[in-house]
């Protein structure tokens, strides 16, 4: 099976990496814009799933199969992006500060005859977090490119109290529902 990563995310490329799967990466353009009535998972998963198809074709013409994913911060049913700057990134992790929230992860795999997915959904509970924390946080740049302001694998993973679910899905790639995803393909 020749597998594309539809994704320049050096998280996810380390993770699927830890399947011990080769595969080439592309970097999809996809608008990533919450729809009107579109819930956080109805997103996440539409974002993946367009990665996939897009990623399928950005691929080379023996390219078989290709995984899309996309990460979302949600809080009070809220999504929380990529932060655009400090103010915003403050907003954020003001928000997520003493509580719980949730990281919902899609993977979508696509073929030129199918396509599965699965959205994970982790519990994240944040201790609170003191304005002079989020600010040197800031300027650790860490947050500037994750969803909801923060990197558990990074700095950010010290305002992290528990989690319930699956701590690779936080990251960006759960690797146990990928792998189950990448296995059906791999019987085709």
């Amino acid at each position: 099976m020749s597998l594309i990563l539809a994704s320049t995310s050096p998280r996810r490329k380390e993770l699927l990496a830890q399947l011990g799967v080769e595969f080439d990466c592309v970097a999809p353009d996809i608008e990533e814009a919450q729809q009107s009535g579109e819930t956080p998972e109805q997103y996440v998963l539409r974002l993946a799933k367009d990665k996939s198809r897009t990623g399928l074709n950005l691929g080379s013409s023996d390219s078989d199969v290709s995984l899309g994913s996309d990460t979302v911060v949600v809080c009070d049913g809220v999504v929380l992006e990529k932060p655009i700057d400090y103010a915003d990134a403050r907003r954020m992790l003001s928000m997520l500060s003493g509580r719980q929230h949730q990281v919902m992860t899609a993977v979508a795999v696509t073929s030129k005859n199918k396509q599965s997915s699965v959205v994970v959904t982790t519990n994240v509970w944040f201790k609170p977090l003191s304005q002079q924390e989020i600010e040197r946080y800031w300027q650790s740049k860490e947050p500037c490119d994750k969803a909801g302001s923060y990197g558990i694998q990074g700095i950010g993973g010290r305002f992290v109290t528990r989690i319930e679910g699956s701590y690779h899905a936080v990251v960006g790639l759960p690797l146990y529902e990928t792998d189950q995803l990448l296995r059906e393909f791999n019987n085709e």
